[in-house]
């Protein structure tokens, strides 16, 4: 069957990573991108996908609201919908479940698990894959690394040795910030020192976690005032990686965190806690 597949999400870094698992699944799919969901409708209205996979804070039009607005069409109504979200908690899990979603997956996630969720829409739509697949298309065997440098493992030394230069956090100043910052990776969580701050990027150091992420991995992060209640909550990728130290048992890591969303409403939060 001919396969089309819709990725709704305001930052290009997620659309890239979730079209590329999508390939791999399905070669031959055509695939859609919207930044937003109002975009998303207009496209869903003309080019009708089989499968939606959206994000759900996004300027203009929500996930929620895409999927809502979805529902109610007539003929396109019970297209398959994937929810992805930094907003993992029960009620959010309720809204999306009572709006009509199909899966629902909590950012940040890793490739195996959003194949998971991908493959188990194809195998409700009936989809086969014409022609052959290669090995790399049928496995997961490229790392979050590959979304930028096309599968070519060479092209990054390894996270582990690579020292960051001073300059890599020059337009950083130093932080000010009395809240509390976590890093969210899929199976880890970091309470993140801050070192340095700006408004698209982070500089900051963890204990090193028994699961080392890699550069290029997806993070949430959760930024919270002194008394705990939560300012906001910002999809984001490592950047960079270093010990702290030069040795192998290195117990602090130093981090540049790098901010994905492309929500005016989230970079005024950050704008506002941390400078231009």
């Amino acid at each position: 069957m001919s396969l089309k597949v819709l990725v709704v999400d305001d930052a290009t870094f997620v659309r890239d990573m979730v079209k590329r698992t999508v390939r791999q699944l399905a070669p031959d799919a055509e695939l859609l991108e919207a930044p937003d969901g109002a975009r998303a409708a207009s496209l869903i209205k003309s080019k009708t996908p089989d499968l939606i996979l959206s994000d759900w804070e996004m300027p203009e039009m929500s996930g929620e609201e895409l999927l809502r607005w979805l529902r109610k069409q007539p003929e396109i109504g019970q297209t398959p919908f994937i929810m992805i979200t930094s907003q993992g908690g029960r009620n959010h899990v309720m809204a999306a479940v009572e709006a009509g979603v199909s899966d629902y997956l909590s950012k940040p996630f890793t490739r195996d698990e959003l194949g998971r969720k991908i493959s188990k829409q194809l195998k409700r739509l009936g989809y086969k894959p014409s022609g052959a697949v290669s090995p790399a298309q049928r496995g997961f065997a490229f790392s979050s690394v590959d979304v930028l440098t096309g599968g070519r493992a060479s092209a990054v030394t390894h996270p582990a040795t690579t020292e960051v230069p001073p300059s890599s956090a020059s337009s950083h100043k130093p932080s000010k910030f009395a809240g509390k910052v976590l890093l969210r990776f899929p199976h880890i969580s970091c309470e993140y020192d801050l070192l340095e701050t700006s408004s698209q990027a982070l500089c900051g150091t963890v204990t090193r976690p028994q699961i080392l992420p890699s550069v290029f991995d997806q993070a949430v992060v959760d930024i919270m005032a002194p008394d705990g209640k939560a300012l906001a909550r910002i999809n984001a990728y490592i950047h960079s990686i270093s010990a702290c130290e030069p040795t192998p048992n290195a117990q602090r890591v130093r981090m540049i965190v790098r901010f994905v969303d492309q929500d005016p409403a989230k970079h005024e939060v950050l704008t506002s806690l941390f400078g231009a």
